[in-house]
């Protein structure tokens, strides 16, 4: 039997995938989690070697239980968080903490700059000048950080998402590389050319030498070197940021299709096909993936907090122990009437799409003496599902065709909150049968890669477990209505 590797490397965590790759039917899973570090008020950082650490934990694992042997697997996959900058030698030793893309430090470098750069920014990349993209993130490590700036002097300097680290590694420090789909988050890459614009390298500060080369999403990357995880001779044949691998895994291939992905942050992706669709409602023009010469582009809806809002209420008010109590709690509110005041606006960490607010603090209004903990609970589901709302809507004045939304990620597997998503939104929401399906588009690519699966056949993979279908309620429109009215009031 041969096997797929999918390294899933997320915000949280690390998480591996053993698929058939004859049946594509997931084998064993691990995930291992790592630190989170907060040197100060909205600043967020992962240490590399943590982030190394924990792939080689999650794959040994998967391994070990499955008992294969590891020269059995025909490919590796690789799917990441995308904006999460890195700083490391060609030797591949990191030389600060990586960047995460919730850190807000570059806001002020943002402000100051965006009046004269904003528009060309937008036009090259599709995205806005604000502290979530990596280009700001590579200038603030040249910057602030010493053993970065003597790096840059020696010509020893490597800057790049997580998967061109990740790549380093595997490959024992012989291939430096990235595709589209993760260098178009980093404001450095032309989106009509997919390669590194001189222009905006000229305006960070960033010479392209410290930079990955870009190639198509799937192709060989190079093979495991003198990695310790993995023997030697295994290739990695696909790479795709998260939300893209995730856009892949869901099948959705064709112009119109949707994908929301409820992890840490939510994020939807609508595949607009070969057409560069600029938006006129707050939403980003992306890289979806490259394949033959082909480029095929997404619009992207972003909220920086969806599961991490439930996570709050776990980790600091102890109203739940754990994530998934936050249904139960929620289900305490019988009477819809007692929550149309109540919001719980999850912007802990600004206000993504569509008015990209880096100051935006979260909160939580409309309390009454008989609010309790079943109100805020079920306030901040409605408070993730309006948040991606929000995109839904941009989407709907941006692109006629908008097909169903097809849901994925942790959170996907709460009911109550899809079911809000479906009102909220007047979309009918389908939860695939594998809701891992970033790792699972990435796997399914080194098939792509191989030249044993077609794109267009992508849909033959794609299972369905239940679909949610919007309800009318006048309770969904007129908190649409409030929410629309609250953030203008609080944050405009």
């Amino acid at each position: 039997m041969n096997y797929l590797l999918a390294i899933d490397q997320g915000t949280t965590g690390s998480t591996s995938l053993l698929i058939d790759a004859k049946t594509l039917k997931v084998l064993d899973k691990e995930k291992c989690d790592y630190r989170q570090i907060y040197p100060k008020p909205g600043w967020v950082e992962h240490d590399l070697e943590d982030i190394w650490s924990s792939v080689g934990t999650s794959v040994s694992a998967v391994l070990m239980r499955q008992k294969i042997d590891p020269k059995s697997i025909i490919g590796i996959g690789i799917t990441n968080q995308r904006e999460t900058t890195c700083a490391f030698d060609k030797k591949g030793k990191p030389l600060h903490h990586a960047i995460v893309w919730q850190d807000r430090r570059t806001a002020e470098y943002c402000d100051q700059n965006r009046p004269k750069y904003e528009e060309t920014c937008r036009k090259k990349t599709g995205l806005p000048l604000d502290p979530y993209f990596s280009g700001t993130k590579m200038r603030w490590l040249l910057d602030h950080v010493p053993s970065v700036k003597v790096a840059a002097e020696r010509k020893d300097l490597c800057l790049s998402t997580v998967d061109s680290f990740l790549v380093h590694r595997l490959t024992g420090g012989k291939n430096f590389v990235t595709e589209a789909s993760n260098a178009s988050r980093t404001m450095l890459m032309n989106l009509e050319t997919f390669k590194w614009d001189d222009g905006l390298l000229k305006f960070f500060g960033i010479e392209k030498d410290f930079l990955p080369e870009i190639k198509e999403s799937f192709t060989n990357f190079g093979e495991t070197q003198n990695a310790g995880i993995l023997p030697d001779g295994i290739p990695i044949l696909s790479i795709l940021g998260d939300q893209q691998a995730a856009l892949f895994g869901q099948a959705c291939v064709q112009e119109g299709d949707i994908k929301a992905t409820f992890g840490t942050g939510a994020f939807l992706l609508l595949n607009t096909g070969e057409k560069l669709v600029y938006s006129q409602t707050g939403l980003l023009t992306t890289a979806a993936y490259s394949f033959r010469a082909k480029k095929i582009y997404a619009l992207e809806g972003s909220a920086y907090i969806a599961g991490a809002a439930v996570q709050w209420l776990r980790d600091n008010l102890k109203s739940i122990k754990s994530s998934p109590e936050v249904s139960k709690l929620a289900e305490e509110v019988t009477d819809l009437s007692q929550m149309e005041n109540v919001l719980f606006l999850p912007f802990f960490t600004g206000i993504g799409t569509p008015y990209w607010n880096s100051q935006a603090k979260a909160a939580i209004v409309g309390l009454t003496r008989d609010t309790h903990n079943g109100h805020i609970a079920r306030a901040c589901l409605e408070g993730i599902a309006l948040s991606l709302n929000d995109s839904v809507s941009s989407f709907k004045k941006d692109f006629p065709q908008l097909n169903d939304i097809r849901v994925d990620g942790g959170a996907a597997a709460n009911d109550i909150l899809m079911q809000m998503q479906a009102n909220f939104s007047q979309k009918s929401i389908l939860r695939p049968a594998v809701i891992d399906t970033t790792a699972f588009g990435v796997a399914v690519g080194c098939l792509v890669g191989l030249g044993e699966v077609a794109i267009e056949d992508m849909g033959k993979f794609w299972k369905l477990e239940k679909e949610f279908t919007p309800e009318k309620n006048a309770y969904y429109s007129n908190k649409k209505t409030l929410w629309d009215q609250t953030i203008k009031r609080l944050y405009l």
